[in-house]
Formats: C-alpha cells, structure tokens, sequence
C-alpha cells in the first residue's frame, strides 16, 4: 500500500535536524522492537489462528469453504487499508510537527554560549509547551507551528486587522491563544513555585516561513521565524537578576522531572 505524498506542498525543514544524544541507540531499539521483535510475534499469532481454524474443522466436521475465508480476507484488508491511511497521514504530519520542534530545539540551544538556558517539551495541564528560554533579559515560552509550504510559492505569514494569517488563511489552531495560554500557565507556576512574579513572553516560531515586518507583535504574543528570536531577545532589557535566573531554572527543571514520573507512573499502572 503507497501513501502517495501532496504534490501541493512542501515541509519548510530544509536541512534534517541535527543528531540527538544516544539517537544511534534509539534507531537501534526502535528496528529491534518494530522490525524484528513485532514480526517474530506476528508469525506464531498466525500459526496459531490456522491451527485453531484446523481444529475447529476437525471438531465440527464442517468441509472445507475457501470462498468464506476468502471474502472475509477482502473484508479485513479494505478494513486494515481504511484504518492504516489516516494512520499513516497522521504520522507524517507527527513527523514533520517533530522536525520542526527539533529544528527549533537545537537552533536555541545556540543560545546558551550567551548565557540563555534553554528547557524543552514541559508538560502543562493538558497542553505542552515547546521550549522555554531563560536569562538577564526575561522568560520565553517558544510555540512551534511547522506547517507545509506552498509548493511553488514562497510562505509567508501575515496580518489583517489584528489577526493572524497564513498565506492569507486562518491557522487551524489558535496559536496567539495557545502561546498566550501557555505563558500565562507557566507564569503562574512558577509564582506558586518560587513566590516571584515572573514576566513570562510568548512567542511562536514558523520555521521556515517568512513573517512580514508588521506581523511580528500580534496581541502581545512575538510571532518570528526561529532565527529572529535572538534578536527580538537582545532587544529586550535585562530584567532578571542571575539568582532569579537560576531559582526559575531549578523549579523548571523539578516540574519537567516531576511530569516525568507521573507519566512513566501511569504508563506502569
């Protein structure tokens, strides 16, 4: 079965994300679970139901009925193809949605030969936030919108009348209220954390998209192309001290642990 690809678009990640630490080892694991282990449980599983279909004939002493089991063939493969396209289409979107957080993740981590820590993927009540930045010049919570390009055509996000476009349409999700959100979540835990009032800006990232001039600050939120956001950043003023700095960072980096084991808690319940 062929998913054939949308001649229409394009993905805006130009160059391949970089290579993660220990990504050879999860290549490994993940050809070693789906590839290999998945097959060797699939073969018996098949075995076995043939073997269970003999004994049944042998048992009821019906004849044989290939057009039967031919028809219900049919049946659970255009069931199968009907589950397995959307599936598929789905991954490829997660793919590309992947990318792009990658591409963004490691394009920040430039950022902390300046002094910036950067944390990524945390975990809100019902939502996740991409990456967070830290440093003298305040917090930034980074949503990442990896959308398809034009094919032929350059893209190119906009504004009109305050509101946000792409290539003149609205985005299927709300990203100026889902930027907003996460700030806003992220701003009050770490009030409750730390018993500070930490400013918290949000921005969203198009990578690859090309973002007019007048489109940049759209109801308080940042909207840039990744490579932007350190210049938005430096023109910002100092306003955190380095011990403010460092107590954000340490709770941050609780909260992300602390989701951690709620998830792998579930997982084992």
């Amino acid at each position: 079965m062929v998913i054939r690809k949308d001649k229409r678009t394009r993905s805006p990640i130009t160059g391949k994300p970089l290579r993660e630490p220990g990504q050879s080892l999860t290549e490994q694991l993940d050809d070693l679970l789906y590839e290999r282990v998945v097959w060797w449980l699939v073969v018996p599983v098949w075995f076995v139901a043939l073997a269970a279909m003999e004994w049944w004939r042998w048992y009821a002493d019906t004849p044989y009925n290939p057009v039967l089991y031919s028809v219900m063939a049919v049946l659970a493969t255009l069931v199968s193809a009907l589950r397995v396209i959307p599936l598929m289409r789905q991954a490829r979107a997660l793919k590309l949605g992947r990318d792009g957080e990658r591409v963004v993740g490691q394009f920040l981590e430039d950022m902390r030969s300046d002094g910036y820590h950067v944390l990524h993927d945390l975990i809100g009540e019902g939502f996740n936030v991409d990456h967070i930045v830290v440093g003298e010049r305040g917090i930034y919570t980074v949503e990442t919108k990896t959308l398809s390009l034009p094919a032929k055509r350059r893209g190119t996000v906009n504004c009109e009348n305050g509101q946000l476009l792409v290539n003149g349409r609205q985005p299927h999700r709300d990203p100026i209220g889902q930027a907003k959100a996460q700030s806003a979540w992220l701003r009050r835990t770490l009030k409750e954390n730390t018993g500070l009032d930490y400013r918290v800006q949000p921005v969203v990232a198009f990578p690859g998209w090309f973002v007019e001039p007048a489109c940049k600050r759209v109801a308080g939120v940042w909207i840039v192309e990744p490579k932007a956001l350190p210049k938005f950043i430096e023109q910002e003023p100092r306003s955190l001290s380095r011990e403010q700095v460092h107590l954000a960072v340490a709770h941050l980096r609780k909260i992300i642990r602390l989701t951690e084991k709620l998830k792998e808690g579930r997982r084992s319940a």
